[in-house]
């Protein structure tokens, strides 16, 4: 059976395309409706599908129905396949582009020809697309910026776009009998927030069965190397996968050997030699006539006998864990189930999929005792942002929802607050007055990204200087591997956001992930507090706190440092004194 990912992706592909045709924009957007309706559904919707059984779901009409039943039941739509043969298949990716959206590739598409990154380039050297309505210089030089930053990211993928397929080699290479060890190493065990490839290791007694296994799997796209301890293989999206096969007594040498950092493991080898040792992937040995070490059954073994703490893989990265390990400083990273709510999340009412109701439902399944709604203000247009009006309406409608769960005894609450721009200036998307009627305010940038370095600086430490303001959102408008951060003192803003109280966020959407790991350790000691956010616009985005966590913990940050670690007592009580 298909997936709803799956599905979803084909509804949203056939939008695009009906866009690049030209069709009535109400057909487009049933698709897209419908592609937030399977992804939001909360049952098994593609079983429904399939068994035609999906009469009396709201939004989904006979059309659409059909066409889903169809593509659960057999795997395929014509009416899609159709849809794809009249435009060359490397269509879509020009809608990865940065600054390219339908109405501009349909454009470029139907004037020019333009089907695939190569021709966009072509046209936008030659200075074809630069004539064309909508265009001009500078939208060409941009798009040319866009294309030599995905150029120079090739071959690199977020962490979101590598954990389903890491986490199935993993329980499948699990399951083979010859397997008594398995883990998984490199920048993903790490956690990093981009990885270039998946790196795996398994203690087996025969690895050439192993092996064999391994590059025969259907999800191979072709093997690269097909060895007796080691293979290489590329799946369908590029993601190339190796595999290491050690004995079980190299295991622990290998495991940290392969999950790195490089710089981690330089100072861990020159440690051991400091201690009469040798190290490397295969075995911790004494030089000369230095005593044998103790046994090392696993990683933990191993770190004991340099003299350290266990350093959990997140930090391996030789910033200072080395040392605090020596020194028994390292903290007690913080972990998913230590999350009691979050803040920053959208409905309907601005960009979202689901309704007030719906979140909160899907917070109290994920076992969160208050979830912050925190839709756009007015100035994001095109997110269908909220003026006064609407976001006082909103308030109203929260705090019902809040009369019906204490009449029902439940722990949880809504939060009511809102994303509101940092205007150009530093100023705010609402007035103080309005600001003032809610329980939190998340300050974000979503516009006007190419100011310089100390204006930009000056835009965002005024907006946080205001007392209505809790948290920074998003601090530097990243989006992985998409767009770079835009030009920003990040020094001086943690200094700002701890001389006003202001929290940081960690925003968990994996495309963004931002505040970037590597400031969280500056911003813990400067005393800035962290909030964990999954930005999300959809029930199924609360997922994205997972990811959050992973970079908290690279950041080295505790329970302590994250406040929505507290309990909703705690929080209540937190929340008003924050900036006072």
């Amino acid at each position: 059976m298909i997936s709803r990912d799956h599905i979803v992706d084909v509804l949203e592909n056939i939008a695009l395309l009906l866009e690049l045709k030209g069709e009535n924009p109400f057909k487009t957007r049933a698709y897209r409706a419908g592609a937030e309706i399977v992804q939001s559904f909360p049952g098994d919707i593609v079983g429904k599908a399939a068994e035609n059984d999906l009469e009396g779901i709201k939004g989904l009409g006979a059309a659409l129905t059909q066409k889903l039943h169809e593509l659960a039941a057999t795997g395929q739509l014509a009416f899609y396949e159709n849809l794809r043969g009249e435009f060359p298949e490397t269509i879509f990716e020009l809608f990865e582009v940065q600054g390219l959206g339908a109405k501009k590739i349909k454009i470029l598409h139907d004037t020019l020809g333009v089907g695939s990154l190569s021709d966009l380039q072509r046209v936008c050297e030659s200075g074809e697309a630069a004539a064309l309505p909508g265009f001009g210089q500078k939208s060409v030089a941009k798009i040319l910026e866009a294309l030599a930053y995905r150029e120079q990211h090739a071959g690199y993928f977020r962490l979101c776009d590598v954990t389903a397929q890491a986490e199935e080699i993993l329980a499948v290479l699990r399951e083979h009998s010859a397997a008594s060890q398995v883990s998984a190493a490199g920048s993903f065990r790490r956690g990093k927030e981009v990885v270039h490839d998946l790196d795996f290791l398994v203690a087996t007694k025969d690895p050439q069965a192993i092996m064999d296994f391994f590059v025969s799997r259907p999800w191979v796209e072709s093997v690269i190397a097909h060895g007796a301890t080691k293979s290489s293989v590329r799946v369908a999206n590029g993601l190339q996968c190796d595999l290491r096969a050690v004995s079980n007594d190299a295991y622990p040498f290998a495991q940290n050997y392969f999950t790195g950092s490089k710089e981690h493991n330089v100072a861990l080898r020159s440690r051991a030699l400091k201690r009469g040792y040798t190290l490397n992937e295969y075995r911790l040995a004494p030089v000369g006539d230095a005593a044998a070490p103790p046994p090392i059954p696993d990683e933990r073994a191993l770190y004991r006998a340099l003299g350290l703490d266990y350093i959990e893989p997140a930090l391996r990265e030789n910033s200072g864990e080395i040392e605090a390990a020596e020194e028994g400083r390292l903290p007690e990273l913080i972990r998913l189930e230590n999350l009691r709510g979050t803040f920053h999340n959208h409905t309907v009412a601005s960009d979202g999929s689901n309704t007030l109701a719906e979140m909160a439902a899907a917070a109290r399944e994920h076992g969160l005792q208050y979830l912050g709604i925190a839709d756009h203000s007015k100035s994001s247009f095109q997110a269908n942002g909220l003026d006064a009006e609407r976001l006082l309406a909103q308030v109203a409608e929260i705090r019902a929802l809040n009369d019906t769960f204490a009449a029902e005894d439940s722990d949880f609450r809504l939060l009511a607050g809102t994303e509101c721009d940092i205007l150009k200036d530093g100023s705010l998307d609402f007035p103080d007055d309005v600001l003032a009627q809610l329980d939190y305010v998340v300050a974000s940038v979503h516009n006007v990204f190419n100011l310089p370095e100390d204006e930009m600086t000056a835009r965002i430490i005024r907006a946080i200087e205001n007392p209505h303001v809790t948290m920074l959102g998003h601090l530097t408008g990243r989006l992985l591997l998409k767009r770079e951060p835009y030009a920003l003192d990040i020094p001086k803003i943690i200094d700002a956001a701890a001389a006003t109280k202001t929290l940081i966020e960690l925003n968990a959407n994996p495309w963004r992930l931002d505040m970037d790991w590597r400031w969280w350790k500056l911003a813990k000691e400067k005393g800035v507090r962290c909030a964990i956010n999954p930005d999300a616009h959809s029930t199924d985005d609360l997922q994205f706190l997972h990811y959050g966590i992973l970079i908290a913990r690279k950041g080295w940050l505790t329970r302590k440092d994250v406040i929505n670690t507290l309990s909703l007592d705690a929080l209540r009580k937190a929340l008003p004194s924050i900036k006072a």
